[in-house]
């Protein structure tokens, strides 16, 4: 039961109300929502898709009134696994925070969709996108992926350190086969391999290829599996190789010839991954390169250390999958490196002020364009709420924690 002085220290604080606001809206909404790329899996924008100006005149309509354009076409709602593991992660957080049980509850009923819902076919369990998107190769809907699979696993994995229930290990094991398995593996030399975005490609992504190895990593620690734990270094091995002189990571590995990009939230899941990598093994030099990174994500990926910039060179757009990572990064790594604490308080404040709508969602993106606000108002369950919501209970699970005041269960 919740004590009194708690509660209201919790009722006071504008992180736990935007919580409170957002959560109260993601259980009204339901399970299903837009998503940034579902209008791309339109039948009508496909046919348009290599025409430059038809395509820049429907992304210009799209951030015009993404809303209502969804619906003149007729886009339908759908459920994201991305969402449902981002989801089912932050309600044990809340439960955590508060001991509910109401808070767990939830959290169970998002993990069983989950465990209905794999996808069938593969060595192991695993999950993907239910629209199909073009990279330099067509991803058919429903195509497992490493980044989806491992954001799902981590909801298993908290599952299982909150409960000890092996079960939900179990289903980190067979994640861990699919990895192995069915990913396209491109060994390099013998310190080094890189894992695909998904079966039926073969690309070189690092943060990609980071989820996958750190999961690996992890699992491979808890189950004494050798084969989880090496695959997992090799996959490090790669992308710490890929560092730049500067201490950033580009997203695409350099030998596949794209056009280097730094942005901000592939960034912070690089180095969320490199962050448990180096507790997993206590290696030196995985430290060193996270705090080179950190250092260069510091002084590059904010303005006046508070408004995540969409990459190095560029605010616009601000984008709330930026402002997720923001709170997500800091928060995880300001307890090592506490030159990040300032960055991750000023950034809490700034994105419920400036990103969080009235009835508790937060708009996509915001465009600040000298002295003139433009506002692009649709609440993707996925790209942002599902993000936002793990991310501020990430962050109040850490207030708790330093002020010694979790009522939940820490078993």
């Amino acid at each position: 039961m919740a004590n009194a002085s708690l509660r209201i220290t919790k009722n006071e604080s504008p992180l736990w109300r935007s919580i409170v606001q957002l959560e109260s809206w993601i259980g009204a909404n339901g399970w299903a929502g837009y998503d940034p790329y579902d209008i791309r899996d339109h039948a009508v924008l496909k046919r348009i898709e290599r025409n430059v100006i038809a395509r820049r005149v429907v992304h210009a309509c799209e951030m015009l009134n993404p809303l209502l354009f969804r619906k003149i076409l007729g886009v339908e709602k759908k459920i994201n696994a991305k969402a449902m593991g981002l989801l089912a992660d932050a309600y044990l957080n809340m439960y955590q925070i508060t001991g509910d049980i109401q808070y767990k509850i939830k959290a169970e009923e998002y993990i069983t969709w989950l465990t209905e819902n794999f996808l069938k076919g593969y060595s192991g369990m695993c999950w993907g996108y239910p629209f199909d998107w073009q990279s330099k190769v067509m991803i058919p809907r429903n195509t497992p992926s490493g980044v989806v699979t491992s954001i799902v696993g981590n909801a298993y994995w908290h599952f299982y350190k909150l409960t000890r229930d092996k079960t939900y290990l179990r289903v980190c094991e067979e994640i861990c086969l699919f990895f192995v398995n069915d990913l396209n593996i491109h060994r390099i030399d013998h310190n080094t391999l890189c894992f695909s975005y998904t079966p039926v490609d073969n690309f070189h992504v690092n943060n990609a290829n980071l989820f996958v190895a750190e999961f690996l990593l992890r699992i491979g620690k808890e189950t004494n599996n050798d084969q989880f734990i090496n695959k997992g270094l090799l996959g490090i091995n790669y992308t710490l190789a890929e560092q730049n002189q500067d201490g950033s990571i580009f997203y695409w590995g350099k030998d596949q010839n794209e056009v280097n990009s730094i942005d901000h939230y592939h960034s912070g899941f690089e180095m969320r991954c490199l962050y448990s990598a180096w507790h997993l093994t206590g290696k030196g030099r995985i430290r060193d390169a996270l705090s080179k990174y950190y250092a260069f994500y510091l002084k590059h990926m904010f303005f006046d250390k508070r408004i995540p910039k969409h990459t190095p060179n560029m605010l616009n757009p601000i984008d709330i999958h930026s402002c997720s990572e923001a709170i997500l990064c800091n928060t995880l790594l300001s307890g090592e490196f506490p030159v990040g604490e300032p960055f991750m308080e000023n950034s809490i404040e700034w994105i419920i002020k400036n990103m969080q709508e009235k009835d508790g969602t937060f708009i996509y993106r915001l465009f600040l364009l000298s002295g003139i606000e433009w506002r692009v108002v649709i609440p993707y369950i996925r790209w942002g709420q599902a993000w936002m919501l793990n991310a501020l209970t990430s962050a109040m699970l850490l207030r708790c924690k330093s002020d010694n005041t979790l009522e939940g269960s820490t078993i």
